[in-house]
């Protein structure tokens, strides 16, 4: 067994698997959310437009971490102004932005003596230079979106089926769609130093996507989205070890191939299952009563 568990007796291995497990459950939080109100293309925007605030916090000896949160949060205020506009679809809107901003930030990293270092750091990350002080920053974010996903459970559900039904039963969905960007936002932001902005959001879309087949409750979706990206992350750490390959891009593509063998198995279940005596049940998460499941 040593070919297994011989890559994680290394101390810097053992640091990227912990902070590559802290990373998936803070992106199983939102990311369920993500693909539940299928806002994946504005997670994709949101993570490139984070460029601009790096790129120049980066310049001027700044934080970096301070410089993509607020980047992130015009990113979304843009989208919400823009997007208000009769005449766009907000397809439009966050295409527009996700490339004014990916431009942007570009043109300020261009500036750098480093360009090519920085973006490269940017876009794929490096979580085998994950440092305790990394760990202890990400068990921050997790509590922070831990008590997020709980407090704004019931508003998030609703308003993920009906917004119109989560405002008469006064769940307040303008509210609820403004903590759901700030999830969005912490997970994106507290990911991207680890595996990178083109990365994070494999680990934010695939393992939710691979779950929801399966279960029927969005609890059920987080757990098992939690589970499916801690075990990509162990097992792309190991192919990174063995096969000598980028450790980031290994993770995110394990669970790319989670999310296609689920759907494979799925749809070969939903084959067995048409040759069947139907059904009653269904695998998508649902409100019974006009309330929240």
């Amino acid at each position: 067994m040593e070919w297994l568990m011989g890559p994680f007796e290394v101390t810097f291995v053992q640091r990227a698997l912990w902070g590559g497990i802290l990373v998936s459950l803070i992106c199983a939080l939102a990311g369920t959310w993500v693909v539940l109100r299928g806002m994946a293309f504005f997670g994709d925007a949101m993570s490139h437009g984070m460029l601009p605030g790096i790129a120049l916090a980066s310049l001027l000896g700044g934080n970096l971490l301070v410089g993509a949160a607020v980047s992130a949060a015009v990113m979304a205020l843009g989208v919400s102004v823009v997007g208000r506009s009769p005449r766009l679809s907000q397809d439009t809107s966050i295409g527009l932005l996700f490339v004014g901003m990916l431009s942007l930030g570009v043109i300020i990293v261009s500036r750098s003596q480093s360009f090519a270092v920085d973006l490269t750091g940017f876009l794929f990350g490096d979580v085998l230079a994950v440092r305790s002080a990394d760990l202890a920053y990400l068990g921050g974010a997790l509590v922070i979106a831990l008590a997020i996903s709980v407090f704004g459970y019931r508003p998030f559900v609703a308003l993920a089926f009906d917004e119109r039904k989560a405002h008469t039963l006064g769940l307040r969905p303008r509210l609820a769609h403004a903590a759901l960007l700030a999830l969005l936002t912490l997970a994106i932001v507290a990911s991207f130093h680890v595996v990178g902005t083109l990365l994070v959001f494999g680990l934010l879309i695939a393992p939710p996507a691979a779950v929801l087949p399966w279960a029927r409750r969005i609890p059920v979706i987080m757990i098992g989205a939690a589970c499916l990206g801690a075990t990509a992350t162990f097992i792309g750490l190991l192919l990174s070890w063995h096969l000598h390959t980028a450790a980031g891009a290994s993770i995110a593509a394990t669970a790319v191939v989670q999310f296609l063998l689920s759907t494979a198995a799925s749809g070969l279940h939903n084959r067995w299952a048409r040759s069947t005596p139907p059904s009653s049940t269904t695998h998508r998460p649902h409100m019974e009563n006009g309330h929240p499941s």
